[in-house]
């Protein structure tokens, strides 16, 4: 086996197996690899390398155990973020974290499908399988997300079609695929938006290109999953089977290797009544 191609051998590849026992996202993984962080069988890993559970394989110095590399039943569960957490494991500055509240594991960790800032509150999805989180955030899938924002100062309808028809921001163009006003009166306006991606700060940057300050962001749903009165703020709940039959539905193979695709348009799931784009 040692002196056979990794790549060669039958097996899963590497970085997806790791993922799948929850060492972290596939991302994560691959960057861990592309690092010189993980070996199989004394030997550097490379990316593509497949493995068996009968591999000897260590990230750093710690070696997984062979148990760890049979697929185990994934665990999902949905979190209500409070302002104020981080989603980070440890916070050099001893702040509170989402992990703190996570029910606790043995033999897997979790892993946060996304993030949210600190000042963002909302559904937040975890999970044992590091493969579905993958393919929960990649931007191929195409996955609505759905957040409930205050804004400050002067919206107008020309503004919320710009913000409809798509803006240029730092790190490319975007926009809101549906914007619903939903209450508040004066310089203060909630509205629900929906996004395909979750790009750092997206729709707090997309209305501050038209000169509007976001005060209060709550994400309500993620593809399917909505946030509802039963989880309150700080707490989780399991997916029930339909959620997750419904969440695995949303989701498809992740293209290899995974092209930025930034799309300008989408299906709603929800009836909303949206500002349809000028063409």
């Amino acid at each position: 086996m040692k002196n056979k191609p990794l790549s060669a051998v039958p097996g899963e590849r590497l970085q997806k197996v790791l993922a799948n026992a929850g060492f972290g996202s596939r991302r994560e993984i691959e960057r861990q690899i592309e690092a010189g962080e993980v070996s199989v069988n004394g030997a550097t890993a490379k990316l593509g390398d497949r493995v068996t559970p009968e591999d000897t394989i260590y990230i750093g110095r710690t070696k997984v155990g062979a148990w760890r590399l049979k697929k185990q039943e994934a665990q999902v569960i949905l979190y209500n973020k409070p302002e104020g957490e981080l989603v980070t494991r440890d916070d050099p500055g001893g702040r509170p974290t989402v992990f703190s509240r996570l029910p606790k594991l043995v033999g897997s960790r979790w892993i946060a499908v996304g993030r949210l800032d600190l000042n963002t509150s909302g559904l937040m999805i975890f999970t044992t399988d590091g493969e579905l989180a993958n393919k929960l955030m990649h931007p191929s899938q195409q996955i609505e997300r759905e957040y409930a924002v205050r804004v400050n100062g002067e919206v107008t309808e020309d503004k919320l079609q710009q913000l409809v028809n798509g803006v240029e921001l730092d790190d490319g163009f975007a926009r809101f695929e549906d914007i619903v006003e939903s209450g508040g009166e004066g310089r203060n306006r909630w509205f629900h938006v929906v996004i395909m991606e979750g790009r750092n700060r997206e729709v707090r940057r997309l209305w501050e290109s038209v000169d509007l300050k976001v005060n209060r962001l709550k994400r309500v749903r993620f593809g399917p999953l909505f946030l509802d009165s039963s989880v309150a703020a700080g707490r989780y709940r399991e997916l029930t089977q339909q959620e997750l039959s419904e969440l695995l539905s949303a989701t498809g193979p992740v293209p290899e290797p995974a092209p930025k695709r930034r799309s300008q348009s989408g299906k709603r799931k929800s009836p909303r009544k949206k500002v349809a784009p000028k063409r």
